[in-house]
């Protein structure tokens, strides 16, 4: 099982950045796979935030267009949700003392709990995930 960091949805989304071409293959890939792929909110609230903001994303998407890729996201087969479990607060203290987390980090060690607790591999292009314990990365645009 796999589940993305919100990097990997927006240069999937982001068509004049150069990760675009090869982070929309992985993800219509991993969207029509046999693998389960695992959204979590986070990523996925990051996504809407950050592609449907003018200042923030170079062509933004309009509130239909957002939530439509986000609901056909949702709508793929093999596509589940993930959210904390009560293991979530146990597993977060450790990433934040093991990876000495303190501010943006905080956001990267309850998004490494997440995918520790549900036994996901993260697919990220950010290296800070190496300071977390436990946690499998995958980079898919190497």
């Amino acid at each position: 099982m796999v589940t993305p960091d919100a990097n990997i949805l927006l240069y999937a989304y982001n068509v004049g950045d150069e990760r675009h071409s090869d982070a929309k293959k992985w993800l219509e890939d991993s969207l029509s796979s046999d693998e389960i792929f695992a959204l979590n909110w986070q990523a996925v609230m990051a996504f809407l935030r950050i592609a449907s903001h003018p200042r923030s994303f170079p062509q933004p998407y309009s509130l239909p267009q957002i939530t439509s890729i986000v609901q056909e996201w949702l709508d793929c087969e093999n596509v589940i949700t993930i959210a904390p479990t009560p293991r979530h607060w146990t597993i977060l203290q450790e990433q934040i003392r093991e990876g000495q987390t303190t501010g943006p980090l905080m956001m990267d060690a309850h998004l490494a709990a997440l995918a520790i607790e549900h036994d996901a591999t993260l697919a990220t292009t950010d290296r800070d995930f190496s300071r977390f314990i436990g946690i499998k990365t995958i980079n898919p645009l190497i």
